[in-house]
């Protein structure tokens, strides 16, 4: 179905992407739009060209990516946008490891880096900091 015509996601189907989803998704929005065998060459520990057609006829149904046919071929861009996969992708993220919470998330990505954070990414991270302090009272 043509993406003009399908009813809106509800945001549940990002939230439930899959690891396979999710890199093929990262491909996407790392080559703008690709063929089912160019997303498989870029994907690790990669399944049969078939499995990666199946699953983008899945993620084509449920609105995650979109087809088309271009020189004689199917090529296929995100059907979502970058912020909403990354929204996914850190939610995934927080509760499989910090369980669901983003201060332990926090204080891991903080000393995670090797360099530290500049005076800069300190005052904007501040400024979050304070914005959502805002917000809960």
């Amino acid at each position: 179905m043509h993406p003009l015509f399908m009813k809106p996601k509800s945001m549940r189907d990002e939230e439930n992407l899959s690891r396979r989803h999710r890199q093929i998704l990262d491909r996407l929005f790392e080559l703008g739009e690709a063929s089912a065998e160019e997303i498989r060459s870029k994907i690790p520990n990669a399944p049969s060209n078939s499995a990666v057609r199946a699953t983008l006829k899945i993620m084509e149904d449920r609105g995650l990516v979109v087809r088309k046919e271009k020189d004689f071929r199917y090529v296929y861009s995100p059907g979502v946008a970058r912020e909403k996969a990354q929204t996914s992708a850190i939610r995934n993220l927080l509760r499989m490891f910090f369980d669901n919470s983003t201060e332990k998330a926090m204080v891991a990505l903080l000393g995670a880096s090797k360099d530290g954070l500049s005076a800069e990414e300190l005052d904007r991270v501040h400024q979050l900091i304070e914005r959502e302090r805002r917000k809960s009272q």
